[in-house]
């Protein structure tokens, strides 16, 4: 099969521990661990033999650094002087492309040296010449954004339609934010987008209706990595034992460019409103009033230098069980943020991929399982809990291998049966 092509807007502590991580499994050196996509199966057979293998895989960034992957990865301090060592020559070998950015979209950064000029168009059209390298090259190509997270707006008049947002990339309109200029870039190009970021990005209506005229397939947005992967797991098993829940109380500190980035107001309220959201839907409060009616639910995260990508997520939870009796739950998480998202970046580049060779466009609600705010398709009905998710991603995968089945699950011992 032909190569496929990552393109990742944001060379930085996700993407460079990504790149160096298929190098290394290629090499023996190290294992993905994480990726369902190497690692489950299918009826017997592995995803690993039914999508892109790691020999394949080939990456492309734009970042407005300039630093290439090497010194991104020394930067991040995520990964050991050895495992940098055994994969510098793909590290160094990501050389990255002039970035769309602007820093009112992410006030902590600043004037970045490395960014591109023009009009948002102009800039739009830059990236779909680069993109159109790649693919007459005969790759294969999906994009998944790793940058950080940008300011919270919502969507304008600017997002509505095809033609009204065009006509504010001409205009090179303020609403618009950088990721929505390469989400554009992508499905114009014919490749899936990927939001891996809170903020809004393709989840719009114009970028939506595009993708279904160009036939591209979306997922998105936030990767669901620490203590919301976390909160997805819990709160089903309290559900599905009827315990009640007076309050959840989680707290974050981080040090890494993302938790600077997320220490500015505007761009933590683009992480808040995915982080809070994710409850109501699993536990039903309007069904439940007795049991989550007046739950008390809150989120922080604190930008600490010191810890750097080593992220703690605390969470204290309030339960209640038989005649009212009040319990606690004490977690804490300490998480390394990158080495979590990784291999959901992986995934997502070989399950796009495979929707997109299956002709499927649009919102994709079955990837659901990466995500804190996954998109949704026809009836805009979100599921957050993972274990629905979960039997909904493996349905999906099954139809886009084997063709269309009444239902799919993990091979793995100790999940439903197909």
């Amino acid at each position: 099969m032909p190569k496929l092509r990552v393109l990742v807007p944001g060379l930085g502590a996700v993407a460079s521990t990504l790149i160096a991580g298929v190098a290394l499994g290629r090499r023996g050196l190290a294992a993905p661990f994480g990726a369902l996509s190497e690692f489950a199966e299918i009826d017997g057979i592995p995803l690993a033999r039914r999508t892109a293998r790691l020999d394949d895989i080939a990456f492309a960034a734009w970042d407005p650094s300039g630093l290439d992957g090497l010194a991104a990865a020394h930067k991040a301090g995520v990964l050991s002087a050895e495992h940098i060592a055994a994969a510098a020559d793909e590290l160094a070998a990501v050389q990255p492309m002039t970035a769309v950015f602007d820093p009112r979209w992410a006030r902590r950064l600043g004037d970045q040296p490395h960014v591109k000029s023009g009009t948002w168009m102009e800039q739009a059209d830059e990236l779909v010449e680069e993109i159109r390298r790649f693919q007459s090259a005969g790759e294969r190509v999906v994009m998944i954004w790793c940058g950080s997270t940008e300011a919270h707006r919502g969507p304008g008049w600017c997002h509505q339609t095809v033609e009204d947002f065009e006509r504010a990339l001409k205009d090179h309109h303020p609403d618009i934010a950088p990721s929505q200029v390469y989400a554009y870039a992508a499905v114009k190009a014919g490749v899936p987008y990927a939001n891996g970021a809170p903020n809004v990005s393709a989840e719009v209506p114009a970028l939506i209706e595009l993708a279904h005229r160009t036939g591209v397939a979306l997922a998105g947005k936030d990767f669901k990595t620490g203590q919301t992967l976390l909160k997805t797991i819990l709160a089903p098993g309290l559900y599905a034992r009827r315990l009640g829940i007076r309050g959840w109380f989680s707290t974050n500190i981080l040090g890494n460019q993302d938790g600077l980035v997320l220490d500015e107001p505007e761009n933590f309220r683009a992480k808040e409103i995915t982080k809070l959201g994710v409850l109501e839907d699993m536990l039903r409060p309007n069904e439940n009033p007795e049991l989550y009616g007046d739950l008390d639910h809150q989120v922080t995260i604190n930008y600490y230098r010191p810890r750097g990508d080593q992220k703690e997520g605390w969470d204290n939870i309030d339960i209640f069980g038989w005649l009212g009796y009040d319990m606690q739950i004490k977690v804490d998480f300490l998480c390394r943020d990158s080495i979590l998202a990784a291999p959901v970046v992986l995934d997502l580049a070989r399950f796009l991929d495979l929707a997109q060779r299956a002709g499927r466009s649009g919102p994709q609600a079955w990837l659901g399982f990466y995500f804190k705010s996954p998109m949704p398709e026809v009836d805009g009905r979100v599921e957050h809990n993972l274990f629905a998710q979960e039997r909904a991603l493996y349905t999906a995968l099954a139809e886009l291998i084997e063709g269309p089945s009444p239902a799919a699950a993990p091979a793995e011992s100790g999940h439903p049966e197909r």
